[in-house]
């Protein structure tokens, strides 16, 4: 079974099959054996795991650390200037997507108040309107336009600001950095100064809010004496960050993947009561924040292998949602589809905190470009859209789009 497809050296990262498809040789991959080894550019031997059912076990069982110190993960793509480690790394106060029980529970559970499904419902009306005023911005403009930069990108940068107290007028500072920060393979200097930036801005701003709290997220985390302003910088940077960057991904690159099916598109025209399920049709299919990482801190069998303590195990959701033994004919976008089930927001302790905001915030955006919008379309080949392969969370730089006026 093995021999059919040969260990991978290096994380498979070529989109070759396609602007929404895992790299073909990801699929192969989990075809042949969902738990694969992985030879990385440093020489350890980790793993690669593919597979649907592989990937929900694995995020489910805490015996998969998701701790990032650079002493004990391995990275599967060169990053250069990364310096061999030497001495164990204490995680980043607050990050605590890096953090492991109950470092992770104590943290999560100050935030879990905050994003409650009826606290996201009851903003669900805002996001609208937020939502429709972009879109009325955007119907004034002259086609063709970017919908990254009219629309994608400051819907949810808006919701996020107004959500967190982070003034939308700092918004060029925190979009800047953290797309400089999210570049795959970069000079780690590079990376780390983007870092820097965006903590130090944000250490101004916490530090604010504590002295004078006002009626928002970070307001309240800093009036939590629990907290000190290093984690509350790693929290908001947390925050800030995966609360504009993978939803402005997400509606990009979902309308790229509508206009390609335009039967898709008519669909949801003619009855926007199936965006919800397009929506988590969408999340399978696309995946945008696909590879993740976890470290074995024990010997563990995982479907048939043995993963050796010390192992650095790399999961992809994508090849994951894109797995035909649990979703039929998975490669085709189906908005009649119910998807639910699918691993997009990742699965156990660190399932998504933000999904039910991602999610309002998607059924908003597609319901009212699609029924604004009716005759929109590629302003340039699919072909000549400029995909986000050097980047940790996937989608589009841009997205040229026009429409015909009246």
């Amino acid at each position: 079974m093995t021999e059919t497809c040969p260990v991978p050296h290096g994380l498979p990262q070529q989109r070759d099959a396609g602007p929404f498809d895992p790299p073909s040789a990801m699929t192969r991959l989990r075809e042949a054996r969902p738990v694969s080894p992985l030879i990385f550019p440093d020489g350890h031997e980790g793993w690669l795991v593919t597979g649907y059912e592989a990937v929900r076990r694995l995020m489910a069982d805490t015996r998969f650390s998701s701790r990032l110190d650079l002493d004990i993960v391995h990275v599967p793509y060169e990053i250069p200037g990364m310096p061999v480690a030497t001495e164990p790394s204490p995680p980043t106060p607050g990050l605590f997507v890096a953090m492991d029980p109950p470092d992770h529970s104590r943290l999560r559970r100050k935030l879990t108040g905050a994003f409650t499904v009826k606290r996201m419902r009851q903003l669900e009306a805002h996001i609208i309107e937020i939502t429709e005023r972009q879109l009325d911005e955007m119907a004034r403009l002259t086609p063709p336009v970017d919908l990254v930069a009219a629309f994608a990108l400051p819907v949810p940068s808006l919701v996020i600001c107004e959500l967190l107290g982070v003034p939308y007028a700092d918004r060029a500072t925190f979009q800047v950095n953290s797309a400089k920060f999210l570049v795959r393979e970069q000079e780690l200097t590079e990376k780390m100064a983007a870092f820097g930036a965006m903590t130090s801005y944000l250490a101004d701003l916490v530090t604010g809010k504590r002295a004078d709290p006002g009626d928002d997220i970070l307001s309240d985390l800093a009036r939590d004496p629990d907290l000190d302003i290093e984690e509350l910088v790693g929290i908001a940077f947390l925050l800030l960050l995966a609360g504009h960057e993978t939803t402005a991904n997400m509606l990009a690159l979902g309308t790229f993947a509508l206009l390609e099916h335009p039967e898709q598109a008519a669909a949801l025209r003619a009855d926007p009561e199936l965006v919800p399920d397009a929506v988590d049709e969408l999340l399978r299919y696309l995946s945008v924040a696909d590879i993740f990482y976890r470290y074995a801190t024990e010997d563990i069998e995982l479907c048939g292998e043995t993963i050796g303590k010390g192992s650095t195990v790399v999961v992809s959701l994508l090849a994951a949602n894109r797995d035909p033994a649990r979703f039929h004919d998975p490669d085709t976008l189906d908005v009649y589809r119910r998807a639910r089930g699918h691993t997009a927001f990742g699965h156990g302790v660190h399932q998504c905190l933000g999904q039910q905001l991602a999610r309002i915030e998607m059924r908003a955006g597609f319901t009212g470009l699609l029924r604004r919008f009716p005759t929109l379309e590629l302003a340039v080949a699919a072909n000549a859209v400029p995909l986000r392969t050097d980047m940790n969370i996937y989608g589009v730089h841009e997205l040229p789009v026009t429409w015909k006026h009246g």
